[in-house]
C-alpha cells in the first residue's frame, strides 16, 4: 500500500485514511459525495501535496471499510476535474493544477479601527435600526407575497414600492413624483453611476461636482467614462461663473444640505442654477442624502419640485435606516427615463424583489415615518452635544452651516493650529477626525491662512452624547497638553447664508 517516495514525506495510505475517514462514516446515500468532497478539499488545502501518490483503490477501500467502487468513482471524478492524475499501471497521484485555498475571507468594509473616539462623517447610528418593526414587516411580507413577485422584477422596481415612494417624496420633500419615473436602486452610488452611463450615451463626457464635495463622485463617474469637473462652492451654493465657464451641461448638487460645508442653497442660487441648466438644456443631479434631517425648522423642499424635467432626484435609506441595506431611489426626467431604465436592466436585472416588498410594507404602515422622527430626535441631541462640547474644550470655536444632517463643520481658533500638527496629535490620542481639506479637489483650503486654520468635518450621528463630550475632551488634551478650559457658553454657530447668525441651544 505504501510508496517508496511521496512528496509529503509521509505514508500516503495513512494520510488519505485519516482525511477520508469522517467522510466514509457519512450515510450511505451521501457517502460517495462526501468522499469526493473531502478528497477535493484535501488537495485544495495542500494537506495532500502535489506529487503525492495515493493508495490503490482496493487498498484505500479496505482501510476505510467502503466499497472499491466508491473509491474508483472518486478517483475518476477528481482526475477528470484536474485534482488527480493517473497513468495505466502507474497509480494515482495528486496533480499540480490546484492551489491551496485561502483560509479566511477578509473584511474590506471601511472602518476606523482602534479609535478611542470616532468623528469620521458618513455613518448613522446603526443601533437605531428598527429591528422589531423590520422583522414584523418581513414576516408579514413572506406570508402574503404572491409567488409571481419572486420572479425577475420590473427593472424600475415593484409598482407597489414605487407608488409608496412617490407618496413619501411628494409629502416630505416636495418632489413631483411620478411612480413611472422612479427607479429603485442600490443606494445613491448606483443612481450616480446610472446617470453617468446615461450622460455618456448622450455624448456628454464631463459632469460638474461640488468643491468641496463627496470624494466618491470622481470614481463613480469615471467608471461610466465621464470626468468630474470641480465647481467651487460659496456661501450660497455652487459659484455660477465657474460653473458657466466649465462647459459642463450636468452638475451634481446637494441643495438641502451641502456636503461637507453644511450650507443650504439660497433661494437666489437655486433660481440661478435652474436658469443655467435650462439655458444649456442640461440636467442637475440632486443628491438629497440627508434632506429629512433639519433641526431648527422644516426642511427646505427639493430642487426637483421646481423643474422635474431638468432635475434628477436621488436619495436612500443609508442615513435613516442603514447603509448595508443598499436601498435607494432615483427619479428621472421623462426624457431620460428610457435609457436609465434600460441601463438598470442590463446592470443587474432589477433590485431584489423581497427587499422591495418589505420596504413597501414598511412605508405603508407608517414605520418609516416613525423611524425618521426617532432619528431626528437623536441626531439633534447629538449635534447640540457637539456644539456644547466644542464650546467647553475649544473656546472660540465656530460651528458653521445650518442645523441639519449628520455632520458639522468646526473652525477652531488659529492657536490650535497649524492643522497638520493638530491632526497628528489628535491621531496619536486615538481620535479619528477628518479635516475639510480631505473633501476638496485641490487638497487645500480655499481661504487665506489655510496653513494655520483648523477646519474639521465632524460626524456626530453615530456617537452617543457622552462619547461626544469625551472625544472632544481627548482632542483638546492632545493639542493643549492640559485639561479642559471651561467657557461661559457653547461654541458659536454661524450660518453661511448672508446676514443670518444663530446660536445653538445648549443640551439640557
Amino acid at each position: 500500500m505504501t510508496s517508496p517516495h511521496t512528496a509529503s514525506g509521509g505514508d500516503p495510505a495513512s494520510s488519505a485514511w485519516e482525511l477520508l475517514l469522517p467522510a466514509a462514516s457519512a450515510p450511505a446515500r451521501a457517502r460517495g459525495r462526501s468522499l469526493r468532497a473531502a478528497l477535493r478539499e484535501a488537495v485544495r488545502s495542500g494537506r495532500l501535496a502535489p506529487g503525492t501518490r495515493l493508495p490503490s483503490s482496493r487498498d484505500l477501500a479496505a482501510d476505510l471499510g467502503v466499497s472499491r467502487g466508491l473509491i474508483t468513482e472518486a478517483y475518476e471524478q477528481l482526475t477528470a476535474e484536474g485534482y488527480l492524475r493517473s497513468g495505466r499501471g502507474a497509480g494515482t497521484w495528486v496533480g499540480d493544477a490546484a492551489r491551496a485555498a485561502r483560509p479566511h475571507a477578509h473584511d474590506l468594509a471601511p472602518r476606523s479601527p482602534g479609535a478611542r473616539a470616532d468623528f469620521v462623517p458618513g455613518t448613522p447610528d446603526l443601533s437605531l435600526f428598527p429591528r422589531s418593526a423590520w422583522a414584523a414587516a418581513q414576516r408579514s411580507v413572506l406570508a402574503d407575497l404572491p409567488h409571481r413577485e419572486l420572479d425577475y422584477p420590473d427593472p424600475r422596481g415593484l409598482p407597489r414600492l414605487r407608488t409608496a415612494l412617490a407618496e413619501l417624496l411628494a409629502r416630505r420633500r416636495g418632489v413631483v413624483a411620478d411612480p413611472e419615473r422612479i427607479v429603485v436602486v442600490s443606494g445613491v452610488a448606483q443612481a450616480m453611476t446610472l446617470l453617468g452611463f446615461a450622460l455618456h450615451a448622450r455624448g456628454l463626457r464631463t459632469v460638474g461636482v461640488e468643491d468641496p464635495g463627496s470624494p466618491q463622485h470622481d470614481a463613480l463617474y469615471a467608471s461610466a467614462g465621464v470626468t468630474a469637473v470641480p465647481v467651487p462652492v460659496d456661501g450660497e451654493g455652487p459659484a455660477m461663473e465657474p460653473l458657466r465657464a466649465s462647459g459642463v451641461r450636468a452638475v451634481v448638487a446637494t441643495p438641502a444640505h451641502q456636503f461637507p460645508t453644511g450650507i443650504a442653497y439660497s433661494a437666489r442660487r437655486r433660481a440661478e442654477l435652474l436658469d443655467w441648466v435650462r439655458s444649456v438644456d442640461g440636467i442637475v443631479l440632486e443628491d438629497d442624502y440627508d434632506g429629512d434631517f433639519r433641526y431648527d425648522r422644516a426642511p427646505v423642499g427639493a430642487l426637483q419640485g421646481l423643474d422635474p424635467e431638468h432635475v434628477a432626484y436621488t436619495g436612500s435609506v443609508s442615513k435613516s435606516l442603514a447603509p448595508g441595506l443598499r436601498l435607494g431611489w432615483l427619479l428621472v426626467p421623462r426624457s431620460w427615463a428610457e435609457e436609465v431604465v434600460e441601463r438598470k436592466r442590463t446592470m443587474d436585472l432589477g433590485h431584489p424583489a423581497l427587499d422591495q416588498a418589505l420596504f413597501a410594507r414598511f412605508l405603508e404602515r407608517g414605520d418609516y415615518d416613525r423611524q425618521l422622527r426617532r432619528c431626528q430626535r437623536a441626531y439633534r441631541e447629538r449635534r447640540d452635544a457637539l456644539v456644547a462640547a466644542l464650546g467647553t474644550h475649544f473656546p472660540g470655536a465656530e460651528v458653521s452651516g445650518i442645523a441639519a444632517g449628520l455632520h458639522a463643520i468646526a473652525s477652531l481658533p488659529k492657536r490650535y493650529g497649524p492643522q497638520e500638527r493638530f491632526l497628528a496629535r489628535v491621531a496619536e490620542a486615538g481620535v479619528a477626525v477628518r479635516p475639510l481639506t480631505d473633501y476638496t479637489h485641490t487638497g487645500a483650503a480655499h481661504d487665506d491662512g489655510a496653513d494655520k486654520a483648523v477646519r474639521l468635518v465632524l460626524g456626530y450621528a453615530h456617537v452617543p452624547p457622552a462619547r461626544i463630550h469625551e472625544g472632544v475632551r481627548l482632542m483638546a488634551e492632545a493639542v493643549t497638553g492640559r485639561g479642559p478650559v471651561h467657557a461661559a457658553s457653547p461654541a458659536r454657530t454661524i450660518s453661511c447664508s448672508p446676514g443670518v447668525r444663530v446660536r445653538a441651544a445648549s443640551p439640557e
